[in-house]
């Protein structure tokens, strides 16, 4: 029994067979996280890619064009009355509605783009400079809700192309509302398995935008809203 002991206890001991890991060092072939490392996801990767700096420059300067360009129009309005309108009485009120409502528009397609496409800082450049034109024009317009009797105090019969500009930012701003709504009612109502899915393609809600956007455009300007004083 003894030497049997000693012959079992002699054997050699097979060796784990060993393959080249990560960084190129021999791991044991049955480590499964040394010789098959785990793929990072879509958030990690997204994750490692986070710069801080120009997030937080973006952040910033997004509450600078969000005040500034807007109480910059507002003086404009008061204090350079005349100026202000030797400079839009050339412009037809359609003119005006056009736009502003093309400056509203690209704001929101570059924020979507801005969101989607989270690495290009060129969609966030577009955004901010959109930004502070429609708060420029809006200031100028002294916009809200009874804009109307605001515009006529100040700019008197000349007021016409200013509210055009009014309603420009308005009609655009009712599309994205409009839009937003179908756009959600479309994820929610719509189940991942139909063909209708299709629609809620990121291309499909682009051309689905625009189309409302065109709608609220020609709304504007054959209303006679935009010549409405």
């Amino acid at each position: 029994m003894e030497s049997g002991k000693s012959v079992e206890s002699e054997k050699p001991i097979q060796s784990v067979p060993e393959v080249k890991g990560p960084e190129g060092r021999l791991v044991p072939a049955t480590d499964p996280r040394e010789s098959h490392p785990r793929e990072p996801s879509l958030a990690e990767t997204e994750r490692r890619r986070w710069n801080k700096t120009s997030w937080a420059v973006f952040i910033a300067a997004l509450f600078v064009v969000m005040i500034v360009p807007y109480w910059g129009g507002r003086v404009l309005a008061l204090n350079e009355t005349e100026s202000v309108i030797s400079l839009v009485r050339p412009i037809d009120p359609h003119g005006m509605a056009l736009i502003s409502w093309t400056v509203t528009v690209v704001l929101a397609t570059s924020l979507a783009m801005a969101l989607m496409e989270a690495r290009k800082v060129y969609w966030r450049v577009l955004f901010l400079v959109a930004f502070a034109l429609e708060q420029l024009i809006c200031g100028v317009g002294l916009l809200r809700l009874n804009f109307w009797n605001s515009t006529y105090v100040v700019y008197g019969d000349a007021a016409s192309p200013i509210n055009a500009s009014n309603i420009g930012v308005i009609g655009a701003a009712v599309g994205v509302a409009v839009f937003a709504v179908l756009y959600v009612g479309l994820l929610v109502c719509i189940r991942k398995d139909s063909p209708l899915n299709i629609l809620t393609r990121s291309w499909s809600a682009l051309t689905l935008f625009f189309v409302i956007e065109i709608i609220a455009l020609l709304v504007v300007e054959f209303s006679g809203l935009s010549t409405l004083v």
